[in-house]
Parts: structure tokens; C-alpha cells; sequence
């Protein structure tokens, strides 16, 4: 057994191909962790391998790179199998292999747990994946289903072993330890080792290279921590509150990668405030610039990643926020050892993704200590802290020499101008204060060309909608919307109509399009509205502030075998669907509005056909004057509708001679 406390690599050493080191340089990983080190090439001999390691040390990355390293495109049945306690998990898991697959041509995840459709993971199997991630309980039900083969596996992974024995999911690991083929690589993780999981190594595994990461987790008690749950679109507004409002010297700001650190400078920047980025590609000159200038007070606010602040000791520094949280427990508490130094306080603020409140619990364990769950300050706050640093400006002009100079520029404006005494202070003010306001305003409208509003949960049509038919159908020719979902959100929020390249005759269901938005923009459920599913694409709304960068990868994400290819709604019809259904079935069959509804029928012609009313019109009742026949008088459906063949109007034109 090795206790894993390697020298300081890099990626480059540990033998993975130049596709993966291409997209690890420009995902920003500057150097694996201890978990990685150790176990990336013992996976690429070809070895088992158990790891004991906390969550959070980067064991993802660990077995998700040697597997990728050895794809085959060639392949026809999956190569690897991942087995994970948690649905978040199993969707954490696949979503880092879509990741880091970037340059694999022709690679295919797909996620199986329960919860969701089978619909959809059916039809992802038919297609083929070179890698499953899943819950055991799923797992089990496809293999025995047929749906599901392994016999030609190669690697096969349980991550977080303990914690699928502490749910009770050993006897479906068992089953599937059983039907992998004899040479399958197998990769136990786990943050303890029972007894129960020894065995299960000791049966299945052989000659396994031991791993273990051993975590120094002391944090110094002069720091205070705290955390905010947030989404990822609104960190850079709740940043933004902090620093207007919470009192800091320096501050250290931790983002994940080289090119977080340089984006999030410039906004801060932007944003009046004195920031720069520290990482792996500043040059060492410029590096010592910049310590510098954070030292002399030049910059208060520092943008850095994990690698660039090894061995930084800035007495200013009294605030370290963690923008991005950590993967690895260890580079939390490295982090936030960066303030409280030498006996002095600091303040360490932890931002939380909705689905990153596991790392949060592992830290706290991994810390032993409790981190404390902070108040967003409000725009109240963010209102009465400018007005004092006004004052107090103003306060020290009124002390300058140079305050008579200024008396004669305002009698001078005021006699070219006739504006009060009162006024023209005003406008000064407002001109002092630039581009950017002097009180900040508590609801964002969103911008003019964007359609927000909020939602009425008594009324589910939206109101920008055209005028409904008798039978519910927009005049547009949309399809009834007999699959509408409204759902609870943040109240009082702006929410602006998008539209989605997906819909129900892709086997879409709204759990669907919330998970994936929700976990690819880093928004909670809440954040999320109302959802229309139609057969060809669907309706979501989501907060008028959403990012041009969030918005742009969800263009990208895949939801049930389609990409979302996200866009404004700008109220008209696809072009594909406008007017007609788009679903695949042939049109003689379709069934019609009137029946979906069980709404009146058009009027019968000869030909026995329906007679679709003209635009504007109601559609006539069978009675003739419009008035609601009685149920005695209505003919069975099965009677009513177009015949679908030519037997069938032969059948049907022969029974009308006979009468």
C-alpha cells in the first residue's frame, strides 16, 4: 500500500494522450491532485486499483481519464461501466466525462438512474454509449431486462463504494460483479474501508494497487467561514454585493480555471473595482508585479486559481472567497490558510452551487468544523454603503484648499444655466457619478427586447399568446397545449420565454429539461418556470438576467437525443411545425384537435370527411344552429372520425347509399 503524497506533477507525466492534455490545458488544470498522481497510471498499465480518498479529491478525473485515454471508437458495446450511489452523482459523473471528452471524436456517455423515463435511456442504449454511469437499482433492471450488455466490458468502477453500502445496494454491486467478463479492470473508491467493502475487494479485485490519500484538514480558528447557495449565473451579482458592502482590505478570489480568473478580473474591473488575474500563464515577472501592487494597495482584489497562489503571504489579505468551489477538501483549506496569518482575523466565503451541496457537507467533515450559512446583503444595504462612502467623500472635498475654485465654477454655471442652488447640486451629483447609478434598484427588468413578466397561477396561457379557438387551439395553428407544466419559483422574479429544440415526440418530459438546464446554467429548480411541451419543441421560462454565456453552452446540451439549441420565443411558429403537427405518424391517422379535446365535430359532407371551419369562424355543431346537441344524439367517436383507407370508404359510402 502506498500513502500518496507524490512530488509535484503534471499532467504531461502521467502518459495520456495529446487530445486529453489539449482539453485538460483548456479546461485550466494546471496539475492533477494526490488522487490523480496515484492512480491515473496505474489504470493506464491496465491494473485494479482501490482508492481510499474523501469526496472532493478529484477521484472523477482520476478513473475518468485513463478510460478515455483507451477508447475505441471501433467499439460496438460499452467499454466502461460506472456505478454511483446517487443519481446527482451518476449525472456529476457523466457530465465530466462529456467534459473531458472535448477532442474524442466519436465518444458517447449516457446516464441510467431511476426517476426518469425509460424512454429515453432505452433509446440512448439503441444508439450506443462507450460508457454507462448509473445507479446500481437501474443498472440491475436493464441487464436483466436485455436492454443492457456488459459481456464485453473492460472497466468497470463503483464510486463511493461505502456509500452504496450504506443504502443497501451490495447485493445488485454483487450482480454485477458477477456478469462482467473475467479480464475487466476493476476500480473500487471509497472515503472508508468496512469490512463489508474489503471483502468484496479481496473477492473481486486482483493484485490491486492500494491508494490512499490522507487529508490534512486543519483550518486555523481565527478564520470565520461562511457559505451562500448560489447558481452560477448570479455569482458575479452576489460578489458584487459582497464587496460594496462587506469591509475588506484585500481580497483573494478563487476561480477553477486560467480562464475564469481572467473573465471574472475584467468584470470586476468593469465594474469599478481594482482587480487582477494571477495563474498559471502569468510570467514570473509580471507575477512579482502583481504581488506587489496587491501589497501596496494598488489591487484589492485578486483573481487566482489554485496553482498561482501556492506560497502567496499578503498581510492585506483579510478576505478569501471561493467563487468556484474546490474539487479536492485539501485545496479548501490551502485556500483559506491564505488569510488569518500570523494570529490576525479573516473571513473565508464559500459560494454553493444548488447540486454542489455534497462538497459543502464533505468540507465540513473533512474540517471538522461548521461553516455558517451567510445573508445575502439586499439592495437596501448595497444603498445605505454607497450613501456612506458619498458622504464621506463629499466630506473630505469640503476640507480641500481647493473649494473656493469650486464655489466660483458653480456661481458661474448657476447664473449661465438659472438652475436652483438644489438642482444644479443634483446634477452634479448625478454627473459625478457616471455610467454607473447611486442607488442600486432591488428587480432587474431585463433588457427591452426580451419579453419579461411574471406568471398568473390562475391564468396558464401566456399573455403575449394569440386568441384561442373554441377547441383551445392558437389561431397560429399551434397544437393544443395539453402538456404545460407550471411550476413554483422565486417570487417576484423576471422571467423571459425561451424556446427549445425538443419536445414530446423526442420522448421529453419537463423533469427532463429542468435537470438538464438546471445542472449546465447552475440554476436551482426554482429558477426555472413554467415548461410547455409541444411535439416538435417546447417553452421554458428562465430569469431575464440569464448570461450570453450560459445561454450559448445550453445551445449545446443534449436532452433526450436532441440538442436544446436554446433562443429567445419570439411568439411565431418553428418553421418546421407552423400550422400542422410535426408528429411522425402518418397524416391520414393523426388524431384530430377536436378528439384530443373531446370537443364538437365539423359539420359531415358527402365525401364523409370534416368539414374544417374557415379562419374566424365557430365550427358548426351536428345540430346545424349551434346549440349543444343532447348525449342520445351524439355519434360514438369511433363513427365520427375520417376513414383511414380506401376499404374503409368504400364501407363507409356504402352504408350512406343504403340509407
Amino acid at each position: 500500500m502506498t500513502d500518496s503524497s507524490p512530488p509535484e506533477r503534471r499532467f504531461a507525466d502521467l502518459g495520456l494522450s495529446d487530445s486529453l492534455l489539449a482539453t485538460l490545458s483548456e479546461l485550466g488544470y494546471e496539475s492533477p491532485s494526490p488522487i490523480q498522481a496515484a492512480t491515473i497510471p496505474a489504470l493506464l498499465a491496465g491494473g485494479d486499483v482501490l482508492g481510499q480518498a474523501q469526496t472532493g479529491t478529484g477521484k472523477t478525473a482520476a478513473f475518468a481519464l485513463p478510460i478515455l485515454a483507451r477508447f475505441d471508437p471501433a467499439a460496438s458495446k460499452p467499454a466502461a461501466l460506472v456505478l454511483a450511489p446517487t443519481r446527482e452523482l451518476a449525472i456529476q459523473v457523466a457530465e465530466a466525462f462529456h467534459r473531458y471528452a472535448a477532442h474524442v471524436c466519436g465518444f458517447h456517455v449516457l446516464p441510467i438512474y431511476g426517476g426518469q423515463a425509460y424512454g429515453p435511456q432505452l433509446a440512448g442504449l439503441r444508439r450506443g454509449a462507450d460508457v454507462i454511469v448509473g445507479t446500481p437499482g437501474r443498472v440491475i433492471d436493464h441487464l436483466e431486462k436485455g436492454t443492457l450488455k456488459i459481456d464485453a466490458l473492460d472497466t468497470l468502477v463503483l464510486d463511493e463504494a461505502d456509500e452504496m453500502l450504506r443504502m443497501g445496494f451490495v447485493d445488485e454491486v454483487g450482480k454485477v460483479l458477477e456478469r462482467i467478463p473475467e479480464s475487466c479492470q476493476k476500480v473500487l473508491f471509497s472515503a472508508t474501508m468496512p469490512d463489508a467493502i474489503r471483502r468484496i475487494a479481496d473477492r473481486h479485485l486482483r493484485d490491486a494497487e492500494h491508494v490512499t490519500i490522507r487529508s490534512k484538514t486543519t483550518t486555523a480558528a481565527s478564520i470565520h467561514q461562511r457559505y451562500w447557495i448560489v447558481g452560477g449565473v448570479h455569482k458575479l451579482d452576489a460578489l458584487t454585493r459582497i464587496l460594496e458592502v462587506e469591509p475588506f482590505d484585500a481580497m483573494l478570489v478563487f476561480a477553477r480555471t486560467r480562464v475564469a480568473t481572467e473573465e471574472l478580473a475584467g468584470r470586476l474591473e468593469a465594474r469599478g473595482f481594482s482587480a487582477a488575474a494571477l495563474n498559471g500563464d502569468v510570467p514570473q515577472k509580471q507575477r512579482e508585479k502583481i504581488v506587489e501592487r496587491l501589497k501596496r494597495g494598488d489591487i484589492d482584489i485578486l483573481v487566482a486559481t489554485d496553482v498561482a497562489a501556492r506560497g502567496l503571504d499578503v498581510d492585506r489579505i483579510s478576505h478569501v472567497v471561493n467563487y468556484d468551489i474546490p474539487y479536492d477538501t485539501e485545496a479548501y483549506v490551502h485556500r483559506i490558510g491564505r488569510t488569518g496569518r500570523a494570529g490576525r482575523s479573516g473571513e473565508a466565503i464559500l459560494f454553493v452551487a444548488p447540486r454542489e451541496r455534497g462538497m459543502l457537507r464533505a468540507i465540513e467533515r473533512a474540517t471538522r468544523q461548521p461553516i455558517e450559512a451567510m445573508s445575502l446583503p439586499t439592495a437596501v444595504d448595497v444603498n445605505e454603503k454607497r450613501m456612506e462612502r458619498f458622504h464621506e467623500s463629499v466630506a473630505e472635498t469640503l476640507e480641500s484648499a481647493e473649494l473656493e475654485r469650486g464655489r466660483e465654477v458653480l456661481r458661474s454655471t448657476q447664473a449661465a444655466t438659472g438652475a436652483s442652488t438644489e438642482d444644479l447640486a443634483a446634477a452634479l451629483v448625478l454627473m459625478a457619478r457616471g455610467d454607473q447609478p447611486l442607488l442600486r434598484e432591488e428587480k432587474s427588468s431585463g433588457a427591452t427586447t426580451r419579453r419579461a413578466y411574471k406568471a398568473s397561477p390562475s391564468h396558464p396561457v401566456r399573455p403575449d399568446a394569440g386568441p384561442q379557438t373554441a377547441h383551445g387551439k392558437d389561431r397560429r395553428g399551434d397544437e393544443p397545449r395539453n402538456y404545460q407544466q407550471k411550476r413554483k419559483r422565486d417570487a417576484g422574479a423576471d422571467f423571459v420565454t425561451y424556446r427549445v429544440a425538443v419536445g414530446r415526440a423526442h420522448g421529453a418530459k419537463p423533469g427532463n429539461i429542468v435537470g438538464a438546464i438546471a445542472n449546465e446554467a447552475g440554476l436551482s429548480a426554482r429558477q426555472i418556470g413554467r415548461i410547455d411541451i409541444h411535439d416538435a419543441w417546447s417553452r421554458v421560462d428562465l430569469p431575464s438576467n440569464l448570461s450570453k454565456g450560459a445561454l450559448d453552452h445550453l445551445k449545446k446540451v443534449w436532452v433526450a437525443g436532441q440538442q436544446l439549441d436554446i433562443a429567445l420565443d419570439d411568439g411565431s411558429l418553428p418553421a418546421a411545425t407552423s400550422g400542422r403537427s410535426v408528429r411522425p405518424e402518418d397524416p391520414a391517422s393523426r388524431t384530430t384537435p377536436q378528439e384530443k379535446t373531446g370537443g364538437r365535430k365539423g359539420k359531415e359532407t358527402g365525401r364523409g370527411s370534416l368539414e374544417k371551419p374557415g379562419r374566424g369562424q365557430r365550427p358548426k355543431s351536428s345540430a346545424g344552429d349551434g346549440a349543444r346537441s343532447s348525449s342520445a344524439d351524439k355519434p360514438k367517436r369511433s363513427q365520427n372520425r375520417p376513414p383511414r383507407n380506401r376499404s374503409e370508404r368504400k364501407a363507409l359510402l356504402g352504408r350512406r347509399k343504403s340509407k
